[in-house]
Formats: C-alpha cells, structure tokens, sequence
C-alpha cells in the first residue's frame, strides 16, 4: 500500500533524524578529536606549510562541518522510498570511517604518509557520497560540498606536510630527534 506523507510529516521525520544524526556526527568527530591532537611534541617539531590556517580554525571550521554533514544525512535518511537512499547511507558510513580515522592514523600513530592514503580514500568516497546523496535529495548533495571542499584543502594541507617532513613521518621509521618516535627492531 502506497501512502503519501503530507508536508508536516516530512519536516517531522527530517527533525527527527536531524535530532539523532546532527548529534551523533558532532560527537563521533569530537571524540575522533580527542583521541589524538595537534598539541603534541611531534606536531609541534613540524615544519608548517604556508597554507596551514591558525590552529583555532580547525575546530570551528570541524565543528560547522559535523553540523551541516548531520543535516545532510538526515535529508536523505527522511527520504523514505527514494531510490538510492540505501546505498548513499551505506557509502557516507563507510566514507565516514576515514573521516574518523584520519586523525588517530595523522596525530596518534604519526603516520602523514599514512594520513595522506586515509584521506585521499576520504575524498575518493567524498565524491561518491555527494553525488549519490544529490541523487536522493539535491540539497543533501549541496549541503556536502563545502564539506568536500575542505576536505580537498586538507588533502593539500596533508602533501604539504608530508613534502616539508619526510623525515618525521612514523611510517617511514624516522623522527623529529627529541624522542617521540622510537623503534627497536629484534632479530634477523
């Protein structure tokens, strides 16, 4: 049986959602925050490129972000029956994982050539979630695209770091000299 919802129920079922995703998506970013940071010894040794904003815009940019991210997830999760909706749901989950791992993989493990592959994939399945999410609903689509475009800056910002530093990423076994990285290999 087909029914159709009347406006005031489509704006109820948005809120709804909008309830629920707006501040699940803030928390999950916040806590992703807190599990690393750029207050650390071997942040702090790195050079910065040019283009790295002051350290205070992270979080205000970050947290408008998470906000107009959790609007545009709960457009398309009150878009019952529209086509695609599944599969654009199940993409941002999957694209949200590397939104969440970037900061432990960049500051906890201080990987940045392990930053750049997990945010590469990030914008890679970025792309893909805006178009699928402009398929469900135009202005979830739109909604995703300053999101999109700070995560293309952040790409940049990443290289960057990575050019100036190549001795100071973990993955490569080197160091900033005071200590915070240190191997010891065992064996053959």
């Amino acid at each position: 049986m087909n029914m159709l919802a009347s406006r005031g129920q489509l704006r109820a079922s948005f809120i709804r959602w909008a309830l629920f995703t707006v501040p699940l998506i803030v928390l999950l970013g916040f806590l992703s925050g807190q599990s690393a940071g750029a207050d650390s010894a071997w942040f702090a040794g790195l050079d910065k490129p040019a283009i790295y904003p002051p350290p205070a815009a992270f979080g205000i940019v970050w947290t408008i972000l998470y906000v107009i991210i959790g609007l545009a997830v709960a457009v398309v999760c009150a878009a019952w029956g529209a086509r695609g909706r599944t599969l654009a749901l199940v993409v941002f989950a999957i694209h949200f994982v590397f939104n969440l791992a970037w900061t432990p993989v960049f500051f906890g493990m201080q990987q940045i050539a392990g930053g750049l592959v997990v945010i590469a994939l990030m914008a890679l399945t970025l792309l893909a979630v805006v178009v699928l999410f402009w398929r469900v609903r135009r202005i979830a689509g739109l909604l995703m695209l300053p999101y999109l475009a700070w995560v293309l800056f952040a790409l940049a910002l990443n290289f960057q770091f990575l050019q100036l530093n190549p001795d100071a990423d973990g993955g490569t076994g080197g160091g900033t000299g005071d200590g915070a990285i240190e191997r010891v290999r065992i064996g053959a």
